[in-house]
């Protein structure tokens, strides 16, 4: 398994990855399904901030990061979403991407890194607790799908000190 900086051409298979957590899980809010070429223009908007594992050639998993919230107060911090196959899962294929994604943030100057994580995925909250992230806040039944209202957990991890 290697990390390496997503290219255009990753889109299709990240769209496979993604588009199954949309569809059949509570892990994201959202219930629009990725085109590959979607995928594909934010590869190419966030260059070394895109990053894919692979594994004898086939991506499986991402991890990303974009803009928290829009405003140059908010310059230094961004949001981060990372999401793995299901064969990729227990096998330090996501710890290894959010080593390297913390890298690139901290090259680019980026001071804190933010996670949204569903309350129906506490694996995701255990893990980012376990690499340094702490819960700063909790919206409750902000998000909705499937007909049920879900926790939005806050999690942040200061990546510099200035």
């Amino acid at each position: 398994m290697r990390v390496r900086q997503a290219q255009p051409a990753d889109a299709a298979e990240i769209a496979l990855i993604t588009n199954a957590i949309i569809r059949d899980t509570l892990v994201t809010f959202t219930t629009d399904e990725r085109s590959a070429a979607s995928i594909a223009d934010d590869i190419q908007a966030r260059g070394a901030a895109f990053l894919v594992a692979e594994d004898q050639g086939q991506v499986i998993g991402f991890a990303t990061y974009a803009s928290f919230r829009s405003g140059p107060g908010y310059a230094k911090c961004r949001e981060h979403s990372i999401q793995l196959a299901d064969n990729a899962r227990g096998r330090g294929v996501g710890r290894s991407l959010m080593e390297r994604l913390q890298q690139v943030a901290r090259s680019e100057g980026v001071h804190v890194l933010v996670a949204g994580i569903s309350s129906a995925n506490p694996g995701a909250i255990a893990f980012h607790s376990a690499l340094g992230f702490a819960e700063v806040g909790r919206m409750p039944e902000v998000g909705r799908k499937w007909g049920q209202y879900l926790d939005l957990v806050l999690m942040q991890k200061i990546l510099s000190p200035e």
